[in-house]
């Protein structure tokens, strides 16, 4: 019998803030798993109710007051969970669980990368140093038995690595999440492991590609100024198993909305 396991990220700034939006994608779309960053509450506030009255009983969650955050919602059991404390700075950033699928058990890593600040350059932003130093620590991990695996990374990794992934390569070649040092290193990351990015497998590397819209923008739409900032990995043992990837243009006109949009993909097995 052929099993179908559809995942979503999304950075959902404030999850207690948002929880209208969130209710209204899980009835509408309806993911087996929902990955979401940036929750900015603790364990104790994190709505739970409202998980488990849309038919998601599963949870795993990450928190913290007022910052970071990541959370994994499930209508499928989730065992194994694992928090790690990148650069042990006691960061809700990471959070990773057994999901079943296709008899056997798929290993899903939910991040939340460090921003950086507004300086690319870490002598005089702790932030870019912490975000270059974050990102060094994923790639000694990614590239060992993580990779060899059934697994997939997701999550707001604030890196726009592509040309084509950003509304102008040009201009923000010096703008932190598309600096070369960055993207650089974010590739190596991901060609270290081999892990095989889910969304430009479908999308061409041609096509603009955008998941975040700054707040900034008066017309986000009409200006169309966007980064590719949220990212679907696959591990090999697993990139075959890849059917289609969404992102949710719509979500980033909703009321009160995120500056990201969901990502969506769907696993056939």
């Amino acid at each position: 019998m052929t099993d179908h396991l559809t995942i979503a990220t999304w950075n959902i700034n404030s999850v207690r803030l948002r929880m209208p939006i969130v209710e209204k994608f899980l009835s509408e779309q309806a993911p087996d798993v929902l990955c979401l960053q940036e929750t900015k509450c603790p364990d104790a506030n994190f709505p739970e109710g409202a998980f488990r009255k849309l038919g998601y009983e599963h949870l795993a969650i990450n928190g913290q007051k007022g910052y970071h955050g990541v959370a994994i919602a499930s209508k499928r059991p989730l065992s194994d969970l694992e928090r790690r404390d990148f650069c042990g700075k006691g960061d809700a950033r990471h959070l990773a669980v057994s999901v079943p699928f296709g008899g056997d058990q798929v290993r899903v890593h939910n991040f939340y990368v460090p921003a950086g600040g507004d300086e690319p350059d870490r002598e005089i932003n702790d932030k870019f140093g912490h975000k270059l130093d974050f990102m060094a620590e994923m790639q000694a991990w990614l590239i060992g038995a993580e990779a060899t695996r059934p697994a997939v990374v997701v999550g707001d990794l604030n890196v726009a690595p592509y040309e084509h992934d950003v509304w102008s390569h040009k201009a923000l070649l010096k703008v932190v999440s598309h600096t070369p040092v960055e993207t650089e290193l974010f590739e190596a990351i991901r060609t270290g492991g081999d892990w095989v990015d889910a969304m430009r497998q479908i999308v061409p590397m041609s096509d603009k590609l955008y998941t975040w819209w700054s707040y900034r923008a008066k017309d986000w739409n009409a200006a169309d100024k966007g980064r590719r900032l949220d990212h679907v990995w696959l591990s090999r043992p697993l990139a075959g198993a890849l059917k289609e990837t969404m992102v949710l243009r719509e979500a980033r006109g909703w009321e009160k909305p995120s500056d990201h949009v969901p990502v969506i993909a769907v696993l056939e097995a």
